[in-house]
């Protein structure tokens, strides 16, 4: 298994780089968000790498994160998700942003991603709604901040965020609407007690 990758860029395309490692020269497949964040020509960097082994093909994908690696992973636990799907994904939405879009129900935001049809973003928000927990374990916490972290308060937050968004969904508030609240009700002083957090986002959507 190549897990990561140490060279010099030495040819890159909107899709993949060529990374030089001791006059071996590697195709890396990366989103183009990663490709933007590793350089140009001649950059030396170091690469993380995913391995995908297929009946005929044996391809390589470079993340410039941890956190975008981890989402690569998830997404393709979805029917109907390949790698270049994955990829694309990643190249309009952070780390981030996916988690957010899923914990929102927000299948439009997944869309946005070239290739990702309506049917197809409803069953990653669907699928992956079940998976928030791996999401903000594996660093990808539902907040603005786009930083990998790795906290395990931040996690352990993330699953009260979640916990509280299938209450309120169970009270008949749409997800989209039950995490805006959630996410304003999230910035007060509640402990981190679901109880608490829960009065708060049904304060703001003026149901308290």
């Amino acid at each position: 298994m190549i897990a990561q990758l140490k060279g010099q860029i030495v040819a890159r395309d909107l899709t993949y780089l060529v990374l030089d490692v001791m006059g071996v020269g590697y195709q890396v497949f990366a989103s183009g968000r990663s490709l933007s964040q590793l350089g140009g020509i001649g950059s030396e960097v170091t690469v993380l790498t995913e391995l995908v082994v297929r009946e005929d093909s044996m391809t390589l994908y470079g993340f410039a994160s941890e956190g975008e690696r981890s989402a690569f992973r998830l997404l393709q636990t979805v029917q109907g998700v390949g790698a270049k799907a994955a990829l694309s994904i990643l190249t309009v939405l952070t780390p981030d942003e996916l988690a957010q879009a899923i914990l929102a129900g927000d299948k439009a935001m997944v869309a946005r991603a070239d290739g990702i049809g309506p049917k197809l973003a409803l069953r990653i928000v669907n699928e992956l709604a079940q998976k928030t927990g791996s999401l903000a374990g594996a660093g990808m916490a539902a907040t603005s901040d786009a930083s990998i972290s790795t906290d395990p308060q931040t996690a352990a937050q993330n699953m009260v965020m979640q916990d509280a968004l299938s209450a309120l969904v169970n009270l008949g508030y749409s997800r989209t609407e039950a995490f805006t609240a959630l996410q304003t009700a999230q910035k007060q002083d509640t402990d981190g007690d679901i109880s608490a957090l829960i009065a708060a986002a049904l304060k703001q959507m003026g149901s308290a």
